[in-house]
């Protein structure tokens, strides 16, 4: 479904990613591996569109959309749960949640029915559903925004970073989250620099170093290679 050839991303004379492919099949969950800097985010955020390539191609399902907008994006099928967690603070549990269906606001019970869906896989919402969203926990947040991310009905979901300094605990949790939506076949791209955990749930993945990718492989494989923190460090 993403076809990600040659792609090379600058943040003025940084050069971020330097001519990095890679391909997400339908189905499939395919992990992005590497230290900070490896060019991981900056990979996942040109694929949704949020930053442009400064050389490279995205596809999608055989589309050129590496000029497409965010929005383009989502309303292709593509949502994306950023590292930073961006709720909107002010508003109600439930009143983020009905924003991450807005492209499906016309469909007003589907929504409900994917509302009542998401407080079933994230009970912890549901208790919190008239709390502001700002006022949750960093692990809240979290299932805030994926579950928001949801209620598109992506048929792609795009994961930045989603164990960022979460407790151990709900780590836990999300990757079980994490590994229940790759059972009901939604592809899923995965930048995560937790390596022992992404590969866990993960069918392929693929190692970054320096804005290339330094190897890849099945996740069993590169989960058993020897090289592993190599492939991470360089040496």
């Amino acid at each position: 479904m993403i076809e990600v050839k040659d792609l090379h991303v600058r943040y003025g004379a940084v050069h971020a990613v330097r001519g990095m492919s890679f391909s997400v099949a339908e189905g499939e969950l395919v992990t992005l591996l590497g230290a900070n800097g490896a060019g991981k985010s900056s990979s996942i955020l040109c694929v949704a569109g949020a930053i442009k390539a400064a050389g490279g191609r995205v596809y999608l399902d055989g589309e050129d959309v590496t000029s497409a907008s965010p929005e383009a994006m989502l309303r292709k099928g593509m949502a994306t749960v950023p590292e930073t967690r961006d709720v909107f603070p002010d508003l109600t549990v439930d009143e983020n949640l009905t924003l991450g269906a807005y492209v499906r606001r016309r469909d007003r019970n589907g929504v409900s029915e994917d509302r009542s869906r998401m407080f079933e896989m994230f009970p912890r919402l549901h208790e919190r559903r008239e709390q502001a969203a700002g006022t949750l926990s960093g692990g809240e947040q979290q299932m805030l925004v994926i579950a928001r991310a949801l209620m598109s009905r992506p048929r792609i979901l795009l994961l930045d970073e989603p164990s960022l300094g979460l407790a151990p605990a709900i780590v836990d949790q999300i990757f079980e989250m994490i590994a229940g939506l790759k059972a009901q076949k939604l592809t899923i791209l995965l930048v995560e620099q937790n390596a022992r955990k992404a590969l866990q749930v993960a069918d392929r993945a693929y190692v970054l170093r320096l804005g290339k990718v330094a190897g890849s492989g099945t996740a069993t494989e590169i989960g058993s290679s020897t090289d592993l923190d190599a492939l991470y460090l360089g040496g």
